[in-house]
């Protein structure tokens, strides 16, 4: 491989716009190697974090073409996508917070590129309920998260 870049580390700039209704996101089950094309013949660009979450572009016979949260288009093989979600913090440090409201108890701040799982529980608009690995939860509002 030419390029070796962990997805989850790398350094991105995420528009909120580009969370709009309608796209799909997945999350990786286990490290992934990212290719050029369709193939396992073909260029490997780069190795991608277990539990990354990517949207979803196109399918074909057992390939996914996803977008990374850096904006970085590949393939990979439908078999290394988890039916888990998760979601990735794309701000310095995203404010989770006890109810849905910007004056609400903080629970817990997470830094950019933590690894949030979403929790499908109804919220208001512009806002996501959110769980850490370490059990705390609560929410954030969506233009902090990508992956949602």
């Amino acid at each position: 491989m030419k390029r070796i870049a962990l997805a989850a580390l790398a350094a991105f700039a995420i528009a909120p716009a580009a969370q709009a209704a309608g796209l799909e996101y997945r999350s990786l089950a286990d490290v992934a190697v990212m290719y050029d094309a369709p193939s396992k013949q073909a260029r490997q660009q780069y190795v991608i974090a277990r539990q990354t979450p990517v949207e979803v572009v196109r399918t074909q016979a057992g390939w996914v073409k996803v977008r990374e949260p850096g904006g970085m288009l590949a393939w990979v093989e439908s078999s290394a996508l988890s039916p888990q979600r998760t979601v990735i913090v794309s701000v310095d440090k995203a404010r989770i917070l006890a109810k849905p409201d910007d004056n609400a108890a903080l629970v817990f701040e997470a830094e950019r590129r933590v690894l949030l799982e979403p929790v499908s529980e109804p919220a208001p608009a512009g806002w996501a309920r959110v769980k850490h690995r370490d059990g705390q939860s609560g929410f954030v509002r969506i233009g902090q998260v990508w992956g949602l």
